[in-house]
């Protein structure tokens, strides 16, 4: 699991090796991975627009951009937190991924919350 803080703005993650969905003979390897934001702060903010850094095991690195998550946007007030689930395919059985999040204030402040870097990796060969 991965934790980062930023401006108030907790995110966690926790990823797992999805067999059913992985052929590694076709070096195909599927990862799920749930991603909690609390919004630990005291001013409301919403997540626009994603940046993952994604890197296989043979150091191949992948950068990924888009609006929201999941077709969402969320925007959390204090105290509040937005889960969800997604995945990746990596040709290599180990990798890791990290990024940011950019959140928008309601003053029209904007930061970018850190995604702490995470493994993936099939069950037994993370250290």
């Amino acid at each position: 699991m991965s934790t980062a803080v930023t401006n108030g703005i907790r995110v966690e993650v926790k990823a797992q090796y999805v067999p059913e969905q992985s052929s590694p003979r076709a070096k195909r390897y599927v990862f799920a991975y749930t991603v909690h934001i609390a919004n630990e702060g005291s001013e409301p903010a919403q997540l626009r627009t994603r940046h993952w850094i994604i890197t296989d095991g043979d150091g191949k690195v992948e950068e990924v951009r888009g609006p929201g998550v999941v077709g969402q946007t969320p925007n959390l007030r204090p105290g509040e937190h937005f889960e969800y689930t997604s995945g990746c395919v990596l040709a290599t059985p180990r990798g890791s991924m990290r990024g940011t999040y950019q959140m928008h204030r309601e003053s029209g402040a904007a930061f970018d919350a850190t995604i702490a870097p995470f493994a993936l990796g099939l069950p037994y060969t993370l250290n």
